[in-house]
Formats: C-alpha cells, structure tokens, sequence
C-alpha cells in the first residue's frame, strides 16, 4: 500500500483545497495516514497569506523533512518558489494552488499509484471531506479581483472564477445526500460571486436555490456591496441563517481608502442598522486590523466609538502584518509593535465587555441548536449566530437522547465569557 501523509494548513478555502486533493488520492488508491512515521511520501498544503503563516508553513515542511524525508509542497507558499528553497531545497516539488495536475504528477513521479480495484475502492459521490459528517465547506469560487493594500490573494489566487451554478449544486446535493445537515458557502469575496458569468448568477440566486435543499446555510466572506440587502431578506425569511460574516476592517475614511477597500464603507453604520431593520435577529461577524501604517490615535479611538455604537455580536482582530509584495508596505508612518499590540488590547478588551453583554441578554431564550460532540459529561452544539471554530458554543447537560448533526432545542441558563450553558426544553 502506498501511504501519504497529509497536513492541511491555513483557512477554510484551503482546507476545501485539501479534500480535493486527499479525495483524488483516495479515488487512485493511496493510503492517507496520520504520521510522518507510516507515510511514505508526505504533501503539505501551505498557507502564505500573512509573515506568521508563511512561517508556520516552513516550520511544518521543517518538520517534516525532519521526521520523513519525503516532501512535496502546494498551495499559497507554493507560489513563492524561491522562498522555499531558500529554507528548505530538498523539497521534491513545489506547486501553488490551482495547480492540480502539476502536483498529481509530481506525486506519480516520486510515489507511483498502487494497483487497486476502483470498484471496490470507493469513494463517496461527496468526495472525502476533513470536517465532521454533518457539516461541510463549499467553495463557490476561486481568486479575487480587488486589490486592498494590505493582502496578497490576487497574487497568490488569481483573478475571481465563479463556479457554474449546476456544479455547485450538484455538489451541494451530494452532500447532503452524504448526511451534512450544514453548508458553510466560503470563497475569496463571496458577494462577487457570478460577476465574471451570465447576469442570471449571482449570490442572491445561489443563496435562494441552496435554500431549497432544507438545511443550514451559512454564509462567509462578505463585503458590504449593495447587493447585501437582498441576501438580508432572505435571512429574513429564514432561507438562510441569519449571520453575516462581513469584513469591515476599519471605519475611518482615510484609512479605508488606505487599504484600497472596496464599497462604500464610509456608511458602515448606516448599513448595519437597515440590516438589523431587514431581518432584527441578524448575528454580525466582523474583522478589524489596527495599527495600519499611518493610523493615527483619533483614527483608532474613532473604531473604538464605532464598536461602541454598532454594538457587533462577533469581533475578530489582527495587528497590521507587513506581507511580502503587498503594497501597504511602501505606506509611510508605519506603527510599533508594541503600540499595534496596545491597540488590539483594547479593542479586544472592548469587545469582550459587548459579547459578555449580548451573551447574557441570551439567558431565559430558547434557542435552536446544531449538535457538533457528545460526550459522557454534556453535549456541545451551536446557534445559527456560531460558526464552527471561529465563534461560541453551547454547553448543554443532556448526553443520551443527541448525536452530532441533530437540531435540539435549548433553554439557555447562563453564560460565561464566550459561551452559553442550558438544557434540552
């Protein structure tokens, strides 16, 4: 038997990547085990978005040429070739995503397929995937066509490619065939999603036929373009989970136009509270850097005002990164470590007193729940407002009547800083 070990990194559009990936290997019979030890051949799947990925990337390969010998490395690094070989040059082959023949072929060359029975090996219509059966990544589209200052994808991705419709659905039907009862829609820049295609494709026409299909859907990766509005109503109607993961990254005029952001984000606060109009049980996700190059005090306590006012139910933050070819870099007045790491506190600090204070304003409700564990002491679920591994859970006392993908009510007892504890109603 021929053994491939597999380590994913990054975020979930790669992980998407992965399961082609490891699916196309499983179809041709190899072995995907979980040690460097047992494989004979071990693929790594980069990420190389920001410096601390792009480290963690080459302490991996570091890792693993360490413990087996046998390398080959894909995905965003992969298109930095010469950085890679720098580190490590006994790499065997170095390919970037979207690549898909050239790293098949390199994985023939150095691990030739075994013989197998492909009608005995079979492999699921869904393909293989790396999250828990019941709920499932599906990528609508590939690249990027905007150019922010601070990020890379463009570079790394390419240009937006929409996926056709049919194929999407096609894939989504598979999956819930295959027992998923939650579909988290990911991409680059998910409401661009048909712009390079026929003027019949868009998200608001995905989003409306996913919803045919009688499950969770989520959404990621928005940007508040107009067309949001229309994505609202469905939430509304309850087509589509009411949660909206919406980049804003900051709030100041200059700073956005910094940042090379697109839309008219000038008007944030006004669009949060049509949304909020649209559809009032709307969970708002957001991220937000501080410390861009050039961002002043006033400008930074201006985000804080805004937080303080918006009142968002999930906040994520990241002290501003230089990244290699992005063009942020060439800004002037770029901010210390220490005053970057001072800002985030804060925000952070902020935003910890606001989702203590939405979270026990949760206390008396009961709320539906997807279950994602059980285990001999509760069981751990989430909200249409929690993503997998980014937001909250649910605690919930009752074990023996659950098991992961079931929807279970619950009356929530108490809170703590994150996440909320009830029981079965």
């Amino acid at each position: 038997m021929q053994k491939i070990g597999f380590v994913s990194l990054g975020c979930a559009k790669n992980l998407v990547d992965s399961e082609r990936i490891i699916t196309q290997l499983k179809s041709e019979g190899y072995e995907i085990v979980t040690t460097y030890d047992e494989a004979n051949l071990v693929i790594i799947n980069t990420c190389g978005f920001i410096n601390e990925a792009i480290e963690e990337s080459l302490e991996t390969i570091s890792d693993a040429l360490d413990k087996n010998g046998k390398v080959i490395v894909t995905g965003c690094l992969g298109t930095k070739k010469e950085k890679i070989i720098a580190h490590h040059p006994n790499v065997l082959h170095i390919s970037g995503p979207n690549q898909h023949e050239s790293l098949m072929a390199a994985i023939h060359k150095h691990l030739p397929p075994p013989k197998h029975k492909p009608f005995i090996d079979l492999i699921p219509a869904c393909g293989i995937k790396l999250t828990p059966p019941h709920y499932a990544y599906l990528k609508i589209s590939e690249g990027c066509n905007h150019h922010c200052s601070f990020c890379i994808i463009p570079q790394l991705r390419g240009k937006l490619v929409s996926r056709p419709m049919k194929d999407i659905m096609g894939e989504a039907k598979n999956l819930v065939e295959s027992g998923v009862k939650e579909l988290i829609i990911v991409s680059q820049d998910t409401s661009s999603y048909g712009m390079d295609l026929d003027h019949k494709t868009n998200l608001f026409n995905l989003a409306n036929e996913l919803s045919k299909l009688d499950i969770w859907i989520r959404l990621h990766y928005l940007y508040p373009y107009p067309n949001i509005d229309n994505i609202i109503s469905l939430m509304a109607e309850e087509k589509v989970l009411p949660y909206l993961d919406i980049p804003f990254q900051h709030v100041n005029p200059r700073i956005l136009k910094l940042m090379h952001r697109p839309a008219n984000q000038e008007k944030t606060f006004e669009s949060i509270q049509r949304w909020r109009q649209i559809c009032p049980d709307v969970t708002i996700r957001s991220t937000f850097i501080v410390g861009f190059p050039g961002e002043t005090e006033e400008e930074f306590a201006e985000l804080l005002d805004f937080l303080e006012e918006a009142q968002l139910d999930r906040v994520g933050c990241f002290k501003y990164s230089p990244v290699e070819g992005a063009k942020a870099n060439e800004l002037a007045d770029h901010i210390s470590e220490t005053e970057k790491e001072d800002r985030l506190n804060a925000l952070m600090m902020l935003q910890t007193e606001i989702s203590a204070n939405k979270l026990e304003n949760k206390i008396g409700k009961t709320m539906q729940v997807m279950i994602d564990e059980v285990n001999d002491n509760n069981s751990i679920g989430r909200t249409k407002g929690d993503a997998p591994e980014v937001d909250g859970v649910v605690y919930i006392k009752e074990t023996k009547s659950l098991k992961p993908g079931n929807l279970a009510n619950v009356f929530i007892e108490s809170t703590d800083d994150h996440d909320l504890h009830g029981r079965l109603t």
